[in-house]
């Protein structure tokens, strides 16, 4: 009826509170002072810093990808990173992401060398793109970037910070997990940052309208190392409360073959306006076809808030793709919506890439459709929306 550790983060006083095992075996002999003397001062404190937190929340929202933005955010590789074997031909898909982006909004990068970047991007107007010295280690700023909430007032945003923990401890991430705050301290954003390293959270795993409801799947949020010994219902209060969101959709299928982040949403599936859905689907001839078919079925149960079915609109994906013998995992539901366009990873597949970015301009008709080609990116498992992060 105890657990053996329990952690309290306050918020900007950075105070851990810890019960340890030894701590209480030492008290189950006394019930009744344990839970006079420690237990219910603890949980009254809890009940305050999270009030706290909620109220601070309680006025703002978590804004759809597709609302105006103020940049997009990307953390540059360089040669301490995996991308050492192909440096070069990253960062050349990273100068060609920046080029598109910035003809559309404004550009932060985070860049353990800076002038190397500044050098690279010197053809690009300066005006458009800001430059932060922050070491990183790793370049899915998806994942260890900010995640925006707004005000009613469209000049006041709230910047939170989760705990990054490359995927549940796959990889080493101390430094990106520290990112968000230093790039903050560098001045890279406006608005307030609210600390929410008590708690494991990455932007490529969750997906909203804007008006209060969150998608996000089972297999990534309940994954080991994450935030256990927490329960499903109980992470979703956290994503309600932190996020200031009225429902949560949980998903079940659709986890592409060579994905190591245990299923991040933006890999399968992508709300766009007027209760549209963009979804991956594949041929009965790929071993992924039973996972995404259950996926599709999925989508096909879900209501709106106001019990409408959802448009549907499926994607098809790529040709498998592989590399040193391991299948990647290609996706077209990895595209990133920037003002005015949507940019679609390609992948030197023209019959597959033409109509993806066909499927996409249906959702997104007001908004060009741009193509990047993401075959680089892919070999170390994610594409273009990982590699970015909206700010608002």
């Amino acid at each position: 009826m105890f657990l053996l550790k329990i952690k309290y983060c306050l918020q900007k006083q950075h105070i851990f509170l810890i019960i340890t095992q030894k701590t209480i075996y030492y008290f189950q002999n006394n019930l009744k002072k344990l839970h006079f003397y420690f237990v219910l001062p603890i949980a009254f404190t809890t009940f305050v810093i999270m009030k706290k937190q909620s109220d601070r929340t309680a006025s703002f929202r978590m804004p759809a990808e597709w609302e105006h933005q103020r940049a997009v955010m990307l953390t540059w590789p360089h040669e301490g990173t995996d991308w050492k074997p192909y440096l070069d031909d990253i960062l050349a898909t990273c100068v060609n992401m920046v080029e598109t982006i910035a003809r559309f909004e404004n550009v932060i990068i985070a860049a353990e060398r800076p002038d190397e970047v500044r050098h690279s991007l010197s053809h690009i107007d300066e005006d458009k793109v800001a430059i932060y010295p922050v070491r990183n280690d790793d370049t899915w700023a998806r994942d260890h970037g900010p995640i925006t909430l707004i005000g009613s007032e469209s000049s006041k945003q709230l910047l939170l910070d989760f705990r990054f923990n490359g995927w549940g401890n796959k990889f080493s991430a101390d430094n990106d997990n520290l990112l968000t705050r230093r790039l903050f301290d560098e001045g890279a954003f406006e608005g307030e940052i609210i600390d929410n390293n008590d708690f494991v959270l990455e932007g490529g795993s969750i997906e909203t309208d804007g008006q209060g409801i969150l998608f996000t799947t089972a297999q990534c949020l309940l994954a080991p190392n994450r935030n256990q010994p927490l329960s499903q219902m109980e992470i979703e209060g956290e994503l309600k409360r932190r996020l200031n969101m009225k429902r949560i959709v949980w998903l079940h299928h659709g986890n592409p073959i060579g994905d190591d982040t245990d299923g991040h949403i933006d890999t399968t599936v992508r709300l766009a306006p007027n209760d549209t859905l963009l979804y991956v689907s594949c041929t009965p001839d790929d071993e992924q076809y039973d996972d995404f078919r259950l996926l599709e079925d999925e989508l096909k149960s879900l209501r709106t808030a106001d019990r409408r079915r959802y448009r549907l609109l499926s994607l098809p994906s790529p040709k498998p793709i592989y590399f040193d013998g391991e299948r990647l995992p290609a996706t077209y539901a990895n595209f990133l919506i920037v003002n005015g366009a949507v940019i679609v990873p390609t992948y030197n597949q023209p019959d597959s890439d033409s109509e993806a970015m066909r499927v996409i301009g249906e959702a997104f008709p007001d908004r060009e459709i741009v193509s990047i080609d993401a075959t680089i990116i892919i070999r170390q498992h994610g594409s273009i929306h990982c590699m970015t992060m909206q700010i608002y």
